[in-house]
Parts: structure tokens; C-alpha cells; sequence
């Protein structure tokens, strides 16, 4: 993917990928397995350097997780 306003800090190649994970934000969603919050992933193509930014998480998303674990 290539965006106008993005760049990688570390070699200044223009095309990256995005990615998501999840994780567990405090002592009783470590308890219950609840990952309650969301971070996005930038990743520069050609050294793989990656930035993470945390992201809004949804309440549904967080009821899901918590029903299917």
C-alpha cells in the first residue's frame, strides 16, 4: 500500500503494510482473557520497521471476545 502523507522514519520508503492485534489491559481482563484494547500496526515493506498506534476499541468487539474464549 502506498499513501501520500507516510513515509518509514528509518529508510524513507513510501509502501507499507497495516495490520491489528489486541491485548489485555488490566488485572481482571488478564483474569477473564478479555483483550480490551486495540492497536493498529504500520509496517514499512522494505526494512520492516513498525510503528503501533492504539485505536478505539468497539464494546461489541469486547463482548464477542469475551463469549467466544
Amino acid at each position: 500500500m502506498k499513501h501520500v502523507n507516510w513515509f518509514c522514519p528509518k529508510c524513507k520508503y513510501e509502501e507499507f503494510e497495516t495490520d491489528q492485534f489486541r491485548a489485555a489491559g488490566g488485572i481482571l481482563s488478564k483474569i477473564f482473557d478479555i483483550q480490551n484494547k486495540r492497536f493498529t500496526t504500520v509496517s514499512c515493506e522494505r526494512c520492516r520497521y513498525t510503528e503501533v498506534y492504539k485505536t478505539d476499541s468497539s464494546m461489541i468487539g469486547n463482548v464477542f471476545d469475551f463469549f467466544t474464549q
